[in-house]
């Protein structure tokens, strides 16, 4: 049998094996020798299939298959054999803090749950059917009760089903409710208030309005010269806008307090100045916020304080993913490039 190995240079080597086949007197079929050092059941040695892998990491698979002469298919299925040897050797962790979202997989609501270790960076779980309490329920059962325990923090959007599985498997973890996807909320409402005034104003009012939308969800230190006058110019004109854009960017001070008395202080001072402003996507976002309080407050404790941002940049990571695998239907290969994508090389 003639098994590819590692090329020497430019030239591709292959081995030439001998093994050995038995008839098995219990069963009554045949066995073939197993080496450890070659891929199970394919014509390539271990090392290959992860000198492969690695530069899958770098490069597209057809880019390596044109590199290494190989199939398509070949590349893809030996990326997966060394996705899976990597997984197997780094194992699941036992989180201290974990943060859970959900992702899109494709159209039409299709949704899976990924859940990350916080402290050490990485995405440890992805699965699920969609992002339901049974789904939820599915990582806890792989996690098993031992690692369970020892959650202490457990950091999610404000989707029921998740703090239902959460309390119920880990009541000893601490809930926090992402500031992300709190900012997610507040700009939409943002953007809520901009088109009620496009449909309120007629005529030369609306041309101050028209295409502004992310000049106003933008933080105005992210903005270039145009879109700081654009949007100097676009307050000016609208006070109700103007009120909204100068709420919206203060509410994020929320997240700067040390102390919980001072962060509720801080959000009835935000909440009362809504008052006579006739801002009802912003008085129901206060609403949501009243509603799940203490899932944001506890970010004020110094034993909560983790990178938030570690979640929202996965999902940037993801999207990317899934970008350079567009057409591909293959989930499990999926799952495998978000479970390795931050681990080291």
């Amino acid at each position: 049998m003639r098994v590819r190995d590692l090329s020497c240079g430019d030239t591709r080597v292959y081995l030439e094996v001998e093994y050995r086949r038995v008839h098995c007197k219990t069963c009554g079929g045949v066995k073939s020798e197993r080496l450890d050092w070659m891929v199970h059941r394919r014509l390539y040695t271990t090392r290959f299939a992860h000198h492969i892998g690695q530069r899958c990491k770098e490069a597209s698979i057809d880019s390596v298959a044109k590199e290494f002469h190989l199939d398509w298919h070949t590349v893809k299925e030996l990326e997966k054999e060394y996705m899976r040897a990597v997984l197997a050797k780094t194992g699941l962790p036992a989180p201290e803090a974990i943060g859970i979202d959900e992702i899109s997989i494709r159209k039409g609501h299709t949704y899976r749950i990924v859940v990350s270790d916080l402290i050490r960076g990485r995405p440890i779980w992805f699965g699920g059917e969609d992002r339901s309490e049974a789904s939820m329920q599915r990582f806890y059962e792989d996690m098993g009760p031992k690692k369970t325990k020892k959650i202490r923090l457990a950091v999610m959007d404000m989707w029921k089903p998740f703090r239902n599985v959460t309390q119920e498997r880990a009541p000893q973890a601490t809930i926090l409710f992402d500031k992300f996807h709190v900012i997610k909320h507040l700009n939409d409402a943002m953007d809520q208030v901009r088109k009620n005034e496009y449909v309120r104003l007629r005529g030369k009012d609306r041309q101050f309005i028209k295409g502004q939308k992310y000049t106003l969800l933008s933080h105005r230190s992210n903005l270039d010269l145009d879109g700081k006058r654009a949007l100097k110019t676009l307050l000016a004109a609208n006070k109700r806008l103007n009120t909204a854009y100068l709420l919206k960017e203060s509410f994020g001070q929320l997240w700067d307090y040390q102390s919980e008395v001072w962060a509720r202080k801080f959000f009835d001072n935000w909440k009362a100045s809504l008052k006579w402003q006739r801002l009802e996507p912003f008085e129901k976002f206060a609403e949501m916020i009243e509603r799940h309080w203490e899932g944001i407050a506890m970010y004020c404790k110094p034993q909560n304080k983790v990178s938030l941002g570690f979640v929202e940049g996965l999902n940037n990571k993801i999207r990317v993913i899934q970008r350079r695998a567009y057409g591909l239907r293959d989930e499990e290969y999926l799952r495998l490039k978000i479970l390795t994508s931050t681990l080291p090389k």
